[in-house]
């Protein structure tokens, strides 16, 4: 996907999949490849972002699943299977840290703009990669086997926030996806809604992860979910408010 020859695939997925090109930051016929067109940009004022500072934004554009406690997910995955935060995390202290924490889970598709954002203002640290493997992440394959998550390849940044304590903003990779590209400085600070990084060619999901019971999910996530159903939302939209 990135000779140039893969050009020629463009139009023909933005035609099939009906994407919407007056979003572009660049015109279809400027990308020189398919991945240039993939981790393409989206003018400033598409993805407008909430300044009011106790407002938590989706990091990207998605399907999402928002779990207040993460210690009491149950009836969204089947076979009665449990997250596993503990593996997804590979870090005993951050899991007993999380552990009742609260998660949501943002789900990209190949047709989605695939570039992904901090929620919340705050001081990104390094980043630490847990190696695995790239398998997908799509809704049957994830309600067959949650434990998908804690195998895939999966990148982990921990951010400081001034009113929300500690946040961790993990993205995991799939099929296809051949790298996840961090994009920001670490360390410095950053504003809510500004570019963190993008995922190459495929299907790829972003978790971001709260302390317990410092923010409150917006409720038409919390209802889409307990009917297991995905909530599609763009990023900068609502994800929820700081906890009062």
């Amino acid at each position: 996907m990135d000779q140039e020859r893969s050009q020629k695939k463009i139009q023909p997925f933005i035609n099939h999949y009906n994407v919407d090109v007056s979003e572009f930051e660049k015109k279809p016929e400027e990308f020189k490849t398919f991945n240039e067109f993939f981790t393409r940009k989206l003018k400033p004022e598409i993805r407008p972002i909430k300044k009011d500072p106790e407002v938590i934004v989706f990091p990207a554009d998605g399907r999402h699943l928002g779990f207040q406690d993460v210690s009491k997910v149950k009836g969204i995955f089947v076979k009665g299977q449990q997250f596993d935060l503990k593996g997804l995390l590979n870090d005993e202290k951050e899991y007993e840290y999380f552990k009742e924490g609260t998660l949501v889970l943002s789900r990209l598709c190949p047709t989605d703009y695939h570039r992904f954002h901090f929620p919340v203002d705050g001081t990104p640290g390094m980043i630490y990669l847990v190696e695995g493997s790239l398998r997908s992440v799509n809704p049957m394959a994830l309600r067959q086997s949650i434990e998908i998550l804690s195998q895939n390849r999966r990148m982990i940044t921990k951010m400081v926030t001034e009113n929300m304590g500690r946040v961790l903003i993990i993205e995991i990779g799939a099929s296809a996806v051949g790298s996840i590209v961090q994009t920001f400085a670490m360390t410095k600070p950053v504003k809510k809604g500004q570019e963190k990084g993008y995922f190459r060619f495929g299907g790829s999901s972003v978790i971001t992860l709260f302390e317990k019971g410092r923010i409150k999910l917006a409720e038409d996530l919390i209802e889409q979910t307990m009917q297991c159903r995905e909530l599609y939302a763009h990023m900068g939209d609502i994800m929820g408010k700081m906890q009062a």
